[in-house]
């Protein structure tokens, strides 16, 4: 039976209550939408907490992992772990990610790859510039709440188009400028500072990522006052494969 926001639609309605009967049928269906949307209560409270996670990983430890997986990616000795046919059905079951990673969606810069993981390790949000908008922060939201990652990577890369457009400030076709004015207060910070604007500007986009994260969000702000989250940026080298921190 269709149900649209909670109600059901007119027409199965109709259906439910028969040509003479439509009186009597809605009724029925008041009462049953009423015992419906307590039900739906408690569910709703219910996905505001915490999941159990079997094996939580600190933001230390989790990050720890992070660093030794993408100096096995640099050192071509890759352990390629949690890529196996029995970790595929375990993680079909449920999923505990150690950690979450907000990444450019450039195709170079893979987060499961440069970090060596596998399967059900990373709670991957991915989007042109690594920009933070409102579903990018409630994708976050759920992955900390929900799901118990104490770790989140923003990581920009070197020679990022995103930022680039953003330096150049040209005017561009259809959407793509919405990320891109979302860069341009990084890009302002470092405008007169000297260096490379654009290297300037990735290291300046996450730093101010990471900001928004930390002060727009009442879900992640107040995990990070009970210490039970870390945002961490960082940028990935295109020609050499490293992830460096920013502080």
């Amino acid at each position: 039976m269709t149900r649209i926001n909670g109600y059901l639609g007119r027409r199965n309605l109709l259906k439910l209550a028969g040509i003479g009967g439509v009186s009597l049928a809605v009724t029925a269906t008041t009462g049953a939408l009423w015992s419906a949307q307590q039900a739906v209560g408690p569910q709703i409270a219910t996905a505001d907490q915490p999941s159990e996670n079997p094996n939580p990983v600190r933001s230390d430890e989790a990050l720890k992992r992070l660093l030794d997986g993408n100096k096995r990616f640099v050192d071509q000795k890759r352990q390629f772990p949690d890529q196996s046919t029995s970790r595929l059905h375990q993680t079909a079951a449920a999923q505990h990610p150690f950690a979450t990673l907000l990444g450019c969606a450039d195709s170079r810069v893979p987060g499961e790859i440069v970090f060596d993981q596998g399967l059900g390790d990373l709670f991957v949000v991915r989007v042109a510039g690594n920009v933070v908008n409102s579903e990018v922060m409630g994708s976050l939201e759920y992955a900390t709440l929900i799901l118990g990652t104490q770790l989140i990577v923003v990581m920009g890369h070197k020679r990022c188009g995103a930022v680039s457009a953003a330096v150049k400030d040209e005017l561009l076709p259809g959407r793509i400028s919405s990320f891109v004015e979302d860069i341009k207060p990084a890009v302002e910070r470092v405008r007169n500072k000297p260096g490379d604007l654009i290297d300037n500007a990735v290291t300046a986009n996450v730093q101010l990522q990471v900001e928004l994260l930390q002060e727009n969000s009442l879900v992640l702000s107040k995990m990070i006052k009970e210490g039970k989250l870390k945002i961490v940026g960082a940028r990935y080298d295109l020609d050499t494969g490293i992830v460096s921190m920013i502080s």
